[in-house]
Order: C-alpha cells, then sequence, then structure tokens
C-alpha cells in the first residue's frame, strides 16, 4: 500500500512538473517574441547610432544585476530556492516567523549592498563608463554616462526581483516571474512610441527604468499575500541561515561572472578574424538560444524546487529518480533541435536576418556559428540540470571552481582553432561546444561524493534517441535536398514552406523510431497526447 502511495505522488509530482514546463515554456515564447518586437522597435527609432549605442553600453551594468543576478536562474533566484525550500514544510500555510526574519535579513543586505553599488554609479558614472569605452568620444561617453544615471535603480531592483522570483517559484507560481521580462519589453515600446523625438535616447533609458519598477511592482503583492513581510533585519552576524543563503549566493554570483570572461576571450581572437565576425556569432547565440532557452527554463525551473526538497529530506532516489526524467526529456526534446539547425539552419537565418545589409555572406557566417554551435545543447542541458542539484545541496562552490578553470581551456581551444587551424568562426563556436563538454563531465563526475547518479538508464536511453537521429537526420536531410531542387515558390513562403515541412518530418519519423525503440519519453507524449485528444472529443 505505501509503495503505491509513493507511486502515485511521483506520478502527480511528474504531471505537475510537465504542466509547470509548458506554461513557463508559453510563457517564455511570448516574452522572447515581445523582446524581438522591441528590438525592432529600438532599431526603428535610433538605428545604429551614436544613441543607440551609449544607451547599450550604459545598460551593460545594470543588466548585470536585472538578468544575469536577479533573473531566473540566476544567483539571488537560485540561492532563494535552495534555502528557503528546505524552510517550508507546507505551501498551503503562511511561513513561520524565523522564515519570514530570514527572509528580511536576506531582503535588507540585498537592498544594502546593491544601494552602496547604485550610488557608486550615480555619483561617478562617467569615469565609470570612461573606462569601460575608453576609445569612445568625449560625446559617447558622456552621453552613455547620463543613461547610466538614469538606469541606476536597475541594480537594487534586480537582487530583490530575484529574490521574488524564488519565493514565487517555491510556491508554484511559475507564471509570474516569466511574465516580468515582458513587462520591461512593452514598458520599452510604449515609452519610446510614446516619445518619438528623443534625440539622446534619454526616454529609452527612463523606459528602461520603469519598466524594471514595474517588474518589482507587479510581483510584490503576491510576494507579501503568501505571507513574507519585509521588515529591516541587520542580524547578519552569527546568522545560520543567512550564512548559508551567502555560503551559496557568493560563489554562484562569481560563477555568473566568468561567462562574461568567456565572451571577452572570445572577443579578443574574433576580432582577428573579419569584420562582421562578432555581430554573426552574437547572432548565431540568439538563435541557438531561442530553442534551447526555452527548453532547459521550463524544465528546470519547476523542477529545482523538488531537487532542493528531496535533499532537505535525504531522499537520494527522489533526486537520482527525477534527475534521469527531467535530463531524459531535455534529450529527447534536444535532438530534433540539432537536426533542425544542421538540415534548414542556413534558412531560418536567412528568413530571420536576410534583408537590407544583411546580405548572403553574413548568412553564411552566421549559419556557421550556428553549426558548431549547436553540437552542445546535449551537454548545455545536462549541465545546467546537473548544477541544479549542486545548488539543491547548497554547493555553489563546485560549479563555480569547474567553470573557472575552464576559462584557460577556452583559451587554448581558440588558440588551436582559430590562430594555428585558421577554423574562423566556427572555431570560436566549436571551442565553446567543447568547454561546455568538459564542464558537464566534470560536474557529472563530482556529484559522485553527494550522491550516486544512475547514469547507465540516462545514456542508454540517450543512446537510443542518438540512434532514432542518425536515421532522422538522413531523412530530413533528404527530404531538404528534394526541396531545394523540385519546389519553386517566393522565397519567404520557399523558406517558411520548407522548414515547416522538414520539421513535421523531422518529428515523425524521430518520435515513430523511438515509440519502436520502446523509448519511454516518446511513449509518455503520445499517451498524453492521446489523453488530450480523447479529453477534447468527449
Amino acid at each position: 500500500m505505501t509503495t503505491n502511495t509513493s507511486g502515485n505522488k511521483n506520478i502527480e509530482k511528474t504531471e505537475s512538473v510537465l504542466k509547470a514546463a509548458w506554461i513557463i515554456a508559453v510563457v517564455t515564447i511570448i516574452s522572447k517574441l515581445i523582446g524581438f518586437i522591441r528590438d525592432i522597435v529600438i532599431a526603428n527609432y535610433y538605428g545604429a547610432s551614436l544613441v543607440s549605442d551609449a544607451y547599450y553600453y550604459a545598460y551593460q551594468i545594470p543588466s548585470l544585476s536585472l538578468i544575469l543576478l536577479g533573473g531566473v536562474g540566476g544567483p539571488f533566484h537560485s540561492a532563494t530556492v535552495a534555502v528557503f525550500s528546505k524552510l517550508i514544510p507546507s505551501l498551503k500555510e503562511k511561513p513561520a516567523d524565523e522564515v519570514n526574519k530570514l527572509y528580511s535579513t536576506f531582503m535588507t543586505g540585498t537592498t544594502i549592498f546593491f544601494l552602496v553599488l547604485s550610488v557608486i554609479m550615480f555619483v561617478f558614472p562617467r569615469q565609470i563608463m570612461g573606462l569601460i569605452i575608453s576609445n569612445g568620444s568625449a560625446d559617447m561617453i558622456n552621453l552613455a554616462a547620463e543613461h547610466l544615471k538614469i538606469m541606476t535603480p536597475l541594480l537594487i531592483i534586480g537582487g530583490i526581483v530575484g529574490i521574488y522570483y524564488g519565493i514565487l517559484i517555491i510556491y508554484k507560481q511559475f507564471m509570474l516571474p516569466n511574465l516580468s521580462p515582458i513587462i520591461m519589453s512593452a514598458a520599452i515600446i510604449g515609452v519610446v512610441m510614446a516619445v518619438p523625438d528623443d534625440s539622446k535616447g534619454y526616454a529609452l533609458a527612463w523606459a528602461t527604468t520603469i519598466g524594471a519598477i514595474l517588474q518589482l511592482v507587479i510581483q510584490y503583492p503576491n510576494v507579501r499575500k503568501l505571507g513574507f513581510k519585509w521588515k529591516p533585519d541587520f542580524h547578519f552576524f552569527n546568522n545560520p541561515g543567512f550564512r548559508e543563503i551567502n555560503e551559496l549566493l557568493f560563489p554562484a554570483v562569481l560563477s555568473s561572472t566568468v561567462g562574461q570572461i568567456h565572451i571577452y576571450v572570445d572577443m579578443f581572437f574574433t576580432s582577428s578574424i573579419s569584420e562582421g565576425a562578432w555581430t554573426a556569432i552574437g547572432y548565431a547565440n540568439r538563435v541557438f538560444q531561442f530553442p534551447v532557452g526555452i527548453l532547459v527554463t521550463a524544465f528546470l525551473v519547476p523542477l529545482f524546487p523538488i531537487f532542493s526538497r528531496l535533499v532537505a529530506d535525504k531522499d537520494l532516489e527522489g533526486i537520482k529518480t527525477y534527475f534521469n526524467k527531467g535530463v531524459g526529456v531535455l534529450f529527447f526534446a534536444a535532438i530534433p533541435i540539432i537536426i533542425g539547425i544542421l538540415t534548414v539552419g542556413t534558412d531560418a537565418v536567412r528568413l530571420v536576418f536576410e534583408r537590407g545589409a544583411f546580405d548572403e555572406n553574413a548568412t553564411f557566417m552566421v549559419t556557421e556559428a550556428l553549426w558548431f554551435l549547436s553540437v552542445s545543447i546535449l551537454p548545455y542541458v545536462f549541465r545546467d540540470s546537473i548544477t541544479r542539484v549542486y545548488y539543491s545541496f547548497n554547493d555553489s562552490k563546485t560549479p563555480f571552481t569547474v567553470a573557472f578553470s575552464s576559462i584557460v581551456l577556452k583559451y587554448l581551444l581558440n588558440v588551436i582553432f582559430i590562430n594555428k587551424l585558421g577554423m574562423g568562426i566556427g572555431g570560436i563556436t566549436l571551442s565553446t561546444s567543447l568547454v561546455t563538454l568538459f564542464n558537464a563531465c566534470v560536474l557529472g563526475g563530482l556529484i559522485y561524493k553527494k550522491v550516486k547518479m544512475d547514469y547507465k538508464s540516462l545514456f542508454t536511453n540517450l543512446l537510443k534517441m542518438c540512434i532514432a537521429g542518425v536515421v532522422t537526420i538522413a531523412v530530413c536531410f533528404g527530404a531538404a535536398v528534394c526541396f531545394d531542387k523540385f519546389i519553386e515558390l517566393p522565397k519567404i513562403l520557399f523558406e517558411i514552406t520548407k522548414i515547416t515541412t522538414v520539421g513535421i518530418v523531422c518529428i515523425v519519423i524521430y518520435t515513430g523510431i523511438n515509440l519502436s525503440l520502446k523509448m519511454e519519453y516518446a511513449r509518455e507524449l503520445s499517451e498524453r497526447l492521446m489523453r488530450k485528444i480523447n479529453v477534447r472529443r468527449k
């Protein structure tokens, strides 16, 4: 009887995760589309000018707080989920006084830290922007400094929003945290369009600040309703809970900033390749992140609190089960994305970007970068998933150490691929893929010190998926070649029809082969679809 009850709970949790994943995926897609519209509006009003450059240079610092540190999956969100998930036994009850006290201490410490940084940014904006754009003109530096002063509140808001994200996600309120970026984009679109004669871009900077404030305001009532009340609390010392948060938070912050160092390494090598190479890599990353970012966010956001609670309950078997289920689903969905990039990636880049100054050569550069980047999808989803397991054990030092050590590897691989082999853009993204694989392998091995993962079943299933993927890519490649040879349509219609046709062929063949191989993820997917179809018929 106990076994059946446990099994039913596992089924309910799995159904809950899948339902949350669908909600998050839909909201994330909408968010990215609105973000794309925001970029179009900014480009329409400001173009590629001194004003837009000043804004984007100035935005680099506050965006570090709002997006990288305070965003969904960032250190403040991760630290909140990892620590507070274990302190809240029931989501149906108000938090205990000691939980609220720790929440107040965390909020107070975060606000003080970012307030100090904000004051420094506000008082010395010209000196700061002079360091960042040392080769820029005096007009550029002065204008960027004014933009930075306007956007300094984003520094404070970023940390607080990250804590709010964590609290809401613990209580399974997934919609609001993933809806927040839409509010930011909508605010920018609205303000910029309402102030068309903005010669210095101040409206753009103010719109960004307003959008960030709205992100904070829209989440506060729900956090308050859950029973979390912030009263200034300065109990920073001899506080085990606050010390636990900091032990997880600071290495996680450092890990997040390591990625920026990788970018600077790539910028150094890219400057020696060709004009437009860095732009091409940037576009390739945007295309890559659209499906992969949605996939990872959709599944890891609802899984992370489950990992944390399982660690608190010392349920190591549960961690292995949910890790394999989550990563298995991510692997299953990732392989068709890789197939799509390799077979119709050029068509997708051409459809989205190729117009005006973006010519065939630019399309090829972006596609070349994207091809080599696509092979990192599998280690990428594994690395991000295993990192959440480390965070659940309150260990952010190991991911930081591994990420930091990979900087040297990144540099050496760039030297080999760019300087020695002359691979160009593809060498940059291939080195990125290999570094991602390195991080995934090392983290996957070191986790055995905490829990002996069941990799055998996970990678046995992955082998079956790869077999299905090899057959599928051969069929899709043949379909793409036939389409190019026999179908004649206007350019845009041709690209849309080709991508859609090859995509349908990919899903049908890939799912069919996986079903024949008795792959559980394909079976679960088909059963869920059939249940929904039957429910609608009734």
